[in-house]
């Protein structure tokens, strides 16, 4: 695996940064991850907007521009083997001594580039969809900035790690906010429900384009706050993200969501977003 760390192309196992780097003391940066269909980037200025929300989110001067940063994802695709790949963007603040406050001077920020083979979800899980638990969101409140803290959610996930599921759901003073590495949608009465992008989530590229396909396919869809009992009660649990696409959740703490089978809207968003990606497949 060829990776990028700063301003150097090279096998992962030379890659290498120092002690004090601000990621690794404090959690002190953001990331990315962008797909990959056929050595194409998915999205790209969305994912690179993502990013510069993020990184205005916790004052971090963007290190490149748009140009740049599309010539760098181009040539880390270029350099790995595989057609379709995922790419992951992580930046920190420097290395600088430790200390709480931002370096001042500020010191030149730390950018590291890798990219993994991106595998299609399976046939059996889009056969007979995935499981989830449910948890109280215990995280920050500032969800919609992709930091690389990511401590609550690896705790969160792992939950349904132990439980043999594949996600946690997780609920946030009555409603739900999203999955610890996902976005989550329910459906009720032939109705797409989708919560509202906001500080408590993160808003999601693959998400948008659901709602994107939804509004063109003349779906029937809200954007509002899920309350929990909708969410236990729903026909159907979807959950999206870059990695796994377009999912269905059909079973939730152990019981069935509605018929506990993928059911018609997952159906018919996962052939739109077969439709709509640049690969034909998703």
């Amino acid at each position: 695996m060829t990776v990028y760390l700063n301003g150097q192309f090279m096998p992962i196992a030379e890659a290498r940064i120092p002690v004090l780097d601000r990621g690794f003391i404090f959690g002190d940066g953001v990331y990315e991850v962008i797909p990959v269909y056929s050595r194409r980037p998915f999205r790209l200025a969305e994912h690179l907007r993502r990013l510069q929300h993020s990184l205005h989110g916790i004052r971090l001067q963007n290190p490149h521009g748009g140009e740049e940063w599309a010539r760098l994802v181009a040539d880390l695709v270029a350099r790995n083997a595989a057609e379709d790949q995922y790419l992951y963007l992580h930046i920190t603040r420097g290395v600088a001594k430790r200390d709480h406050a931002f370096p001042n001077p500020p010191v030149a920020p730390t950018v590291f580039m890798m990219s993994n083979p991106l595998l299609s979800p399976p046939a059996e899980l889009l056969a007979g969809g995935v499981g989830a638990v449910s948890a109280p969101d215990n995280r920050w409140l500032r969800c919609d900035i992709k930091a690389i803290a990511l401590l609550p959610n690896v705790l969160l996930r792992q939950l349904a790690v132990d439980a043999g599921c594949t996600e946690t759901v997780l609920i946030r003073d009555g409603f739900m906010t999203e999955g610890a590495a996902s976005n989550i949608f329910a459906v009720k009465n032939g109705k797409l429900l989708a919560p509202p992008k906001d500080h408590l989530m993160l808003p999601g590229i693959t998400y948008d384009v659901v709602l994107e396909i939804a509004q063109a396919a003349g779906i029937p869809h809200e954007v509002r706050k899920i309350a929990a009992d909708e969410v236990f009660g729903a026909d159907e649990l979807l959950l999206t993200s870059s990695t796994k696409e377009v999912l269905a959740i059909t079973a939730l703490d152990g019981k069935p969501v509605g018929a506990g089978k993928p059911g018609a809207m997952f159906a018919g968003l996962h052939k739109l977003y077969q439709d709509f990606s640049p690969s034909g497949r998703g």
